[in-house]
């Protein structure tokens, strides 16, 4: 989007100016060491727009023309600061420079990025796409699969790379990208889990290739260079694959060791000879087109030995004939000696030796030769099977015959398609080279796409036109000899090369030379990168290396992992592993860019256009297929191992916010959740409790009752929503802080006692109505509490207590106007911690009246969790006078057998009977206080000492007069009272006449009668429990509702007090009024 700018001059003060500039730099130096200083160590993106607060600390800005914002200069700095940040921020590969600065032992001044798109991408790119396969394997591929099959091959592993580069383009372009490239880009597109997993997986297909790379060298050299070089020799042809194996451990541990100390030493070396390798490479394919050319009008002449349609091995004779005529005799040659025991005519020779002739054919008959057409279908064969032509007559011979031991060209490998494209597609990785190097571009975000995708059109143009122009030029017997045995030991591509087969053999043994160290290089260094994250606990050692910043201990590991791959010893067994590594990274590639297109989050916004989210779905797809194409077990094992990176990452690894693309997933998906929950409220099948955790804290923001976060994970087991919550009295303004720290302290306990949840702190005026606006508003849309969890407040006749009694019979009947339901734990401290178990005991159910099955299903939940796990279920129902108790029991068995609950039945029988004296008794007692207090305006010390002092009264007579009562009601305006003796006297001489009425009132009332029943079942049914369930582990009983009279209040918490009397754990339940419970599926 083209946007134009204006720059104004603004005049300001001149005099002083220097001043504050040098003064200025002096604080952002300060400040930039500070920055450098804090932290976690963990080396911090030199990003412009990170902690941006520091960029105008010391700004202390004197003039007048920016007054009205002078005080906001600490947290918003000025548009020029951040202009000259950003003209300063530079962004180097990691370790190449370091390493170069270091080599005069001085720090030198980093000079700006300098290469353009062909030196810094484009040529990256070409070495590492162009390489092992191409030189060692192509042909084969070509021979085994067909042209046309190899064509399908090249296409769908270049089209895979094509649609892999062009979502990378877009995530390289959607910013600045640092050391690190991919996965810098997909740990900052898909989060650090799926960054580590992924970045590891990737270091690791890096390592496997240094490991193939090796093992190229060492087969051009010991096949094609020196083989009189090898250390195991054999005889026995049979014993030959398992002597180049042992000769490969060998060569190959000695080669690492010498690759991994010239890193060591010099990895400036390694990037400039990078140029000389690319040169070799770019010299080998030009002979290959030159040969082609050539074969055109004068094909080069490779002559092939024949026996019936096999092919023959020429390392053991040089004439193509059985005999041979020599002064009109007829001699036997090498050949015969080969398959007869003598060389005399009449010896005994090999039954298909004898009945087929021997033929020799031209292997290279050119381009004009028509050989296409019989290369085009595709040739599989068996391992230890001869290599065959078609359309050649063959004599078969008897079936006894042994093939062992005979000059044939074997193949060595079981072929099909599958396996090919596991043993091709490390051919054309090596498209990060660019974005790796984004640091050294001088515009990454045009030379990135630009280079790599004309770095893989160039490099999808070579593999095609080579398989094409293989399959036209070359005999397809000649093309299945994987080591060119029927061409005297050459290197089949080789045999094509104008002008001499050396140029292929030299060529391509620099190039995967260049290519080992290059692996060796970057490998180390990419685990460099993801040890300096942080993200994975266990590699952090490796983020560490010498003085100048060389990966020392990852290279010492890279090594050794590849020093596996060496022991594999075959190149065609190693290259599926690293193809499974790579697809796996290219996947996730792909899916960054889809995911963070799909998202449209704000900051996507890449410079390069061409890119869709359907595409890099395409390309994930493919991905995803080749990795089962080439090989099943090999992708489940990787994607294990990837799997278990992540779980580990996710567990023990450090949290990280980048702004990834599944935390914005994950957001869309919550917010389409909501939205969907909205629509109406859950099937009764559906409900569970969504809790809402009433909390309190103590002075230190502390929680008072930490059980009830144990008692919430046990109810839980990390099931459905849960909200903490918790008031802080007074204004927001003044308490942030302590918001902030009653946050932290309540997250915490949420994490040591396993309640996942979330946690929501409201400042309020008062208590009571922070409460309400918790009940009210807690939750999102769908996601809404349903039931309120609170612990009782055992202490609500002190009213010193913030959550008085008043607070707590609101709080219920808020929760009944919400439609929720209400738990509250009664001697939560008693209750069991998640570490305890109960190995027996009951949980009673006490099931007075239908409350929408909320008793019967909260021990079903409880009873999921470790601790409540071995105990029993039971439940109880009263029966009146006119019940059928044992039809009762029958019915509510039935009940539970269709709610598919086990529990034991017991129905209780309550016979009427007359009240009680004590229940007479304790229903006065209860009324008088009640009353006491409505008369006295006491300060909260006073009415405390008042309400004891008049219980203390009554339970020692009640016949004593009311004028010896020690205290007496104070005025309105007089809130402290210290009662002395005198000031009783004198308080009682001075209110004789207003209160001595009022007192005799309070001893001489009757209780209402309407308390006295509701006191009277509530003594009765404590009475019952107690002899049931007093030695229960836990104790549901119906909780009843509050008077809707108002003026009863207290009278309800006595009698609620008076109904759990004696009971150790109790959890009183009041339902929602809505069915929680279904007898059906």
């Amino acid at each position: 989007m083209p946007t134009s700018f204006t720059v104004v001059p603004v005049e300001a003060q001149g005099e002083g100016r220097q001043r504050d500039g040098r003064q200025r730099e002096e604080e952002e130096d300060e400040g930039d060491e500070r920055d450098r200083g804090a932290g976690d160590g963990i080396a911090r993106e030199n990003s412009p727009f990170i902690n941006s607060a520091e960029l105008g600390r010391g700004n202390t800005y004197e003039g007048k023309n920016m007054a009205l914002f002078e005080e906001e200069m600490d947290s918003n700095p000025m548009v020029s600061s951040l202009l000259n940040k950003l003209a300063n921020y530079t962004n180097l590969t990691q370790g190449v420079v370091e390493h170069e600065a270091d080599e005069d032992s001085k720090r030198k001044e980093v000079k700006g990025p300098r290469m353009g798109t062909f030196i810094g991408v484009y040529l990256p790119c070409l070495q590492n796409i162009l390489g092992v396969i191409l030189f060692l394997r192509l042909t084969w591929i070509v021979g085994t699969a067909g042209v046309l099959e190899s064509f399908i091959i090249v296409f769908m592993c270049c089209a895979c790379t094509m649609l892999t580069a062009i979502s990378m383009s877009a995530i390289a372009t959607n910013g600045v990208v640092p050391a690190g490239g991919s996965y810098y880009m997909i740990s900052r597109s898909l989060g650090p889990e799926f960054g580590g997993a992924v970045g590891l997986c990737f270091y690791l297909g890096t390592t496997f290739a240094g490991a193939m790379y090796i093992l190229g060298t060492i087969e051009i050299l010991l096949t094609y260079i020196t083989p009189s070089a090898a250390i195991f020799k054999v005889t026995d042809v049979s014993e030959e694959p398992e002597a180049m194996l042992n000769n490969m451990r060998v060569y190959g541990t000695c080669i690492i060791i010498l690759m991994a100390i010239v890193v060591f030493v010099g990895v400036k070396y390694v990037n400039k000879l990078a140029l000389v390798f690319l040169a070799c490479v770019i010299l080998s394919i030009i002979a290959i087109y030159a040969g082609v050319i050539k074969t055109a009008f004068d094909p080069p002449d490779f002559p092939i030995c024949l026996l019936g349609n096999r092919t023959l091995s020429k390392r053991n004779f040089e004439v193509c004939a059985k005999f041979t005529e020599s002064n009109n005799e007829t001699r036997t040659t090498p050949l015969w000696l080969l398959f007869c025991d003598s060389s005399l005519l009449n010896a005994t020779c090999d039954d298909y030796f004898s009945r087929n002739n021997v033929t020799e054919i031209q292997g290279i008959p050119g381009i004009m030769s028509g050989v296409l057409a019989d290369n085009l279908w595709s040739a599989y064969s068996e391992k230890g099977s001869t290599v065959e032509k078609k359309d050649q007559p063959s004599v078969a011979g008897s079936e006894d015959s042994k093939m062992g031991g005979l000059p044939y060209v074997f193949t060595d490998i079981m072929t099909y398609f599958t396996m090919l494209v596991g043993i091709y597609f490390p051919s054309v990785t090596g498209i990060m080279a660019g974005s790796n190097r984004s640091g050294d571009l001088k515009d990454a975000q045009k030379s990135i796409p630009t280079g790599t995708i004309l770095a893989i059109s160039t490099t999808s143009f070579i593999y095609l036109s080579c398989i094409v122009l293989f399959g036209a030029c070359i005999e397809g017997v000649i093309l299945r000899d994987k080591f060119g045995e029927a061409v005297n030991g050459n290197l089949v591509v080789g045999t094509l090369a104008w002008p001499s087969p050396w140029v292929i053999v030299i060529g391509s043994f620099f190039s995967t030379c260049g290519a080992g160290l290059q692996s060796l290089t970057g490998a180390p260094r990419l685990l460099q990168a993801i040890a300096r994250d942080g993200i994975v606990p266990f590699i952090q050692i490796f983020g560490h290396g010498k003085a100048n910043g060389e990966p020392t201990w990852a290279l010492l590991l890279t090594a050794g992992i590849c020093e596996i791959g060496i022991l594999i010893a075959s190149l065609d067994s190693v290259a599926p592993i690293l193809s499974m590594f790579f697809l796996m990274c290219y996947m996730f590639v792909n899916l960054a860019c889809a995911v963070q297109t799909l998202l449209r989050t704000p900051n996507w916004r890449p410079r390069f256009k061409y890119y869709h989210w359907t595409l890099s779905f395409l390309g994930m797809s493919l991905c995803l297929a080749l990795m089962f194409i080439c090989s099943w077990y090999y992708a489940l094992i990787a994607m294990l191992i990837a799997g278990c990176i992540y779980k580990y990452i996710e567990y023990r690894g450090a949290e990280k916010e980048w702004g990834d693309g599944i935390r914005g997933l994950s957001l869309n998906a919550a917010r389409y959740a909501l939205l969907r929950v909205e629509d109406g409220p859950p099937h009764t099948k559906n409900w569970r409790p969504q809790l809402l955790v009433l909390l309190n804290l103590d002075n230190e923001q502390l929680v008072k009752h930490p059980r009830l976060l144990s008692f919430t994970s046990q109810l839980k087991a990390g099931k459905g929503l849960t909200i903490v919550g918790s008031v802080l009295q007074g204004i927001y303004l003044d308490k942030c802080t302590e918001t902030q720290k009653a946050e932290q302290n309540v997250k915490a306990l949420m994490s040591v006692e396993k309640t996942k949840g979330f946690c929501q702190i409201v400042v309020s005026p008062n208590f009571r109505d922070g409460i309400s606006y918790l009940i009210q508003s807690a939750g999102l849309g769908g996601m809404k509490h349903n039931t309120v969890l609170m612990a009782w407040p055992q202490s609500w006749k002190q009213t010193e207590n913030r959550f008085s009694w008043k607070n707590f019979v609101d709080t219920v009947r808020e929760t009944t106007a919400a439609q929720q339901a209400l738990l509250v734990a009664k001697n939560i401290d008693l209750f069991p911690t998640n570490h305890e178990r109960f190995t027996e005991g009951n949980i009673d159910v006490w099931w007075i009246v239908h409350d929408g099955g909320m008793l019967m299903l909260l021990p079903f939940l409880l009873r999921q969790h470790k601790v409540w796990r071995k105990c029993k279920m039971r439940i109880f129902t009263v029966a009146q006078m006119d019940d059928n108790s044992i039809q009762m029991k029958k019915d509510l068995q039935m009940f539970l057998y269709h709610l598919r609950l086990n529990a034991q039945v017991e129905v209780v029988e309550m016979f009427e009977n007359d009240i009680s004296a004590f229940t007479y008794e304790k229903t006065l007692m209860m009324e008088q206080r009640s009353q006491m207090l409505k008369q006295m305006q006491l300060s909260k010390n006073e009415r405390e000492r008042e309400a004891q002092l008049i219980h203390d009264k009554n339970t020692a007579s009640r016949s004593a007069p009311a004028a010896e009562a020690s205290v007496a009601a104070a005025v309105p305006e007089k809130v402290q009272m210290t009662w002395t003796k005198e000031k009783f006297v004198a308080e009682k001489h001075k209110n004789k006449d207003s209160n001595a009425s009022g007192f005799k009132d309070i001893f001489n009332m009757k209780p209402n009668q309407s308390n006295v029943r509701r006191m009277h079942t509530a003594v009765k049914l404590n009475g019952v429990v107690l002899n049931k369930s007093q030695d229960a582990q836990l104790v549901l009983l119906n909780m009843p509702g509050p008077p809707k009279n108002r003026k009863g209040d207290e009278n309800y918490m006595e009698f609620l007090e008076v109904l759990t009397e004696g009971l150790d754990r109790v959890l009183l339940v009041r339902g929602s009024g809505r069915e929680v419970i279904t007898i059906y599926s």
